[in-house]
């Protein structure tokens, strides 16, 4: 179990950071293609609207909640074929 642990660390930070970026790529191409806007507004932009600011949020969140969920279930997954053991 500890070997898995180990083996698990560098594999999610990795993981972890195209993760990120795969899923704030996601997000803006989605966005794009529901927004009016080019970019997604920002809680503090004062020019949009709160129903479009709380839309970009949940969007956002969904996104990199499902990308990190992915890159974790796949990480682990592939630390035990190379350890025999589930991390964590």
């Amino acid at each position: 179990m500890r070997k898995s642990r180990m083996v698990y660390r560098p594999v999610g930070l990795a993981l972890g950071a195209l993760g990120g970026a795969v899923a704030g790529a996601l997000f803006t191409r989605a966005w794009k293609l529901i927004g009016r806007e080019g970019e997604a507004p920002k809680a503090t932009d004062e020019d949009r609207a709160w129903r479009e600011v709380l839309i970009a949020a949940a969007l956002r969140g969904a996104i990199f909640a499902t990308v990190k969920a992915a890159v974790d279930r796949g990480g682990a997954t592939g630390v035990r074929r190379l350890t025999g053991t589930w991390p964590g």
